[in-house]
């Protein structure tokens, strides 16, 4: 079996203003107050005010966000699950 090169993941964080990550694989939501990253090393949930995308390589795994950045926090990422998966629990 062959090992996963894993890509480089980091945040940087400059007076709760801007935020640059790496190692970002997709951005699945975001909107002024969550911004919600698929990264290398899980989900992140970043919450705040008057959050915008301000730079987007998904090529690159760069994601630059603004605002006034209150909370970074990793989550579990949800597997959804079928209706007969459920219903044969």
């Amino acid at each position: 079996m062959e090992k996963e090169v894993q890509q480089p993941h980091e945040l940087r964080l400059d007076n709760r203003a801007r935020l640059s990550v790496s190692g970002v694989r997709e951005v699945e939501s975001f909107d002024e107050t969550v911004v919600v990253l698929s990264t290398v090393r899980g989900l992140l949930v970043i919450r705040g005010q008057k959050l915008q995308l301000q730079a987007l390589s998904i090529d690159g795994g760069q994601v630059s966000v603004h605002g006034l950045i209150d909370t970074l926090a990793y989550e579990e990422e949800q597997k959804t699950t079928g209706f007969l998966r459920r219903l044969f629990r």
